[in-house]
């Protein structure tokens, strides 16, 4: 479990509360009550405040809470429909190990709301016992986390149905493929039980106050309209969030205008998707009409900007979601500039891409900053969380960053500390975390778990079962084939079109 801070305030020598909206405040003290924060003040002069930044915690609202990245697995430089497949290349492995090491990175780098989309379910023990696993890793490690039930009922190759897409790939893969990736349809009762079943044990475990649970549709091409239709009832009566993916790459865009030609998010709409318990992961190619009713209808958007360069599925249109008005979050999907989680650098990066060319001004650092703070905790868990913001009576989730390594070239004492952070912050910077007034990361070190033990473990238990399982480098080598035969189907237009 994180430790408690053993103060009752924080004293720092910069202030940021509400970054972008309120100016930097020098030699501050700020007073933790509980979970909160308490009275926020002017230090006492006598002393000089430790060299510390302070500053609202990072959400992430779009993950998946994966350990092995792309580039371990053999999977970069893939676009997203290749890419999907090579995420089963390693064994199933303990679900605590692996959803505990991922946390640790996120809250290392200032994340301390984060969503799960669970679509990687390990193996080897009821989906239940599980999920009971990822709620215990978010525990110990000190975080919030919305669980999001992955639910699919079609399309486990490509976006055509199964025995379409098999038959057009090379003979000599077809039966491996088939066995591993093909899609078993669970219908839409079975499956919305499944999500009670897990909510029942969250609630029956006290872990409520780090586990939110929703409904995990992967997304439209992914899942039939029975299905849709089903969990948007399901989220009307019980008012339980929403979290799927839409319009992530161009062939989604395609499959979407061919199956849904009056228009998917409409579709999303006449089924009552669309509310403000849904957060659409992606919208890289949404449409300006789309993110018009997205904005209506009060959905939350998860951009992904690392994710959707790295996946070379595009650049999200940012700046026209905040011209409509939409709610954006900030989603690092696991896949991270670097692969390593930080999300000060990917804040730093959208900002980059978005804040406009020239003088001309897209997205202010308030903006930013309710995006990469702001926005998240209600992705994560529910309508009335809040957060992005130091304030009497808010969530006492805090970030210092170490000033004399981010200001290591300090020349003038009038520089805007708000400016020091979009221009280098990184996780590298961070020197404690706070969730919940409790001290979770010190010194980058992360206080609820053991995290290099648990990693090391991993890693060798991960390298044990791959060396006593040869299948594994064949199953890679058919992954090489099966990108080589999607490539010329998707973008000749051969697949994704015959069935809806």
């Amino acid at each position: 479990m994180s430790l408690a801070l053993h103060s009752e305030a924080i004293d720092c020598a910069w202030l940021l509360a509400e970054p972008g909206l309120r100016l930097a405040q020098a030699g501050m003290r700020i007073a933790l009550d509980g979970e909160r924060f308490g009275a926020i003040a002017p230090r006492d002069a006598a002393g000089s405040a430790p060299r510390l930044l302070a500053l609202p915690a990072l959400a992430n609202a779009h993950d998946h809470a994966r350990t092995f990245r792309s580039a371990t697995l053999g999977a970069f430089g893939q676009p997203l429909e290749s890419w999907l497949p090579f995420l089963g290349t390693v064994p199933g492995m303990d679900p605590y190990l692996c959803a505990a090491t991922s946390f640790a990175r996120s809250l290392r780098h200032g994340v301390t709301n984060l969503m799960v989309h669970y679509t990687r379910v390990q193996g080897g023990m009821d989906y239940v016992d599980e999920a009971r696993a990822v709620a215990h890793a978010a525990r110990d490690v000190g975080v919030r986390i919305g669980f999001a039930v992955a639910m699919r009922d079609r399309h486990g190759i490509a976006y055509d149905d199964d025995a379409a897409v098999l038959a057009l790939l090379r003979p000599g893969i077809r039966d491996a493929v088939a066995r591993r990736l093909a899609v078993q349809p669970v219908e839409p009762a079975r499956q919305l039980a499944q999500v009670d079943a897990v909510a029942r044990m969250v609630e029956e475990e006290g872990l409520g106050a780090h586990v939110t649970v929703q409904y995990g549709p992967t997304a439209v091409q992914w899942c039939g309209t029975p299905l849709l239709e089903a969990i948007a009832r399901a989220s009307a009566d019980t008012g339980r969030p929403v979290h799927m993916h839409l319009l992530e790459t161009r062939y989604q865009r395609d499959w979407a205008d061919a199956h849904h030609p009056g228009g998917i998010v409409r579709f999303l709409d006449a089924i009552g998707l669309l509310s403000p318990r849904l957060t659409l992961a992606h919208c890289t190619w949404a449409r300006p009409d789309e993110l018009a009713l997205i904005a209506e209808r009060g959905a939350t958007i998860a951009v992904n900007t690392s994710s959707n360069l790295g996946l070379q599925s595009g650049i999200a249109p940012l700046a026209e979601m905040l011209r409509q008005g939409c709610r954006v979050a900030m989603g690092l999907d696991g896949m991270a500039f670097d692969e390593d989680d930080d999300a000060l650098r990917e804040m730093r990066l959208a900002y980059a891409l978005h804040r406009g060319w020239g003088y001309e001004r897209a997205m202010t650092p308030a903006q930013l900053w309710s995006f990469a703070a702001g926005h998240g905790p209600r992705s994560v868990g529910g309508a009335l969380v809040s957060g992005g913001r130091i304030a009497t009576g808010a969530p006492a989730d805090l970030v210092l960053l170490d000033l004399e390594a981010l200001d290591d070239d300090a020349l003038f004492d009038d520089i805007d500390p708000l400016e020091l952070v979009l221009a280098r912050a990184s996780g590298r910077h961070v020197a404690k975390v706070l969730v919940g007034g409790r001290l979770a990361v010190d010194g980058g070190r992360v206080l609820g778990i053991d995290e290099p033990a648990l990693r090391a473990e991993l890693l060798a238990r991960m390298r044990a079962a791959l060396a006593a399982d040869p299948s594994h480098a064949q199953w890679r080598r058919t992954l090489g084939a099966l990108a080589e035969d999607l490539g010329p189907l998707y973008r000749e237009g051969r697949i994704g079109r015959c069935c809806g």
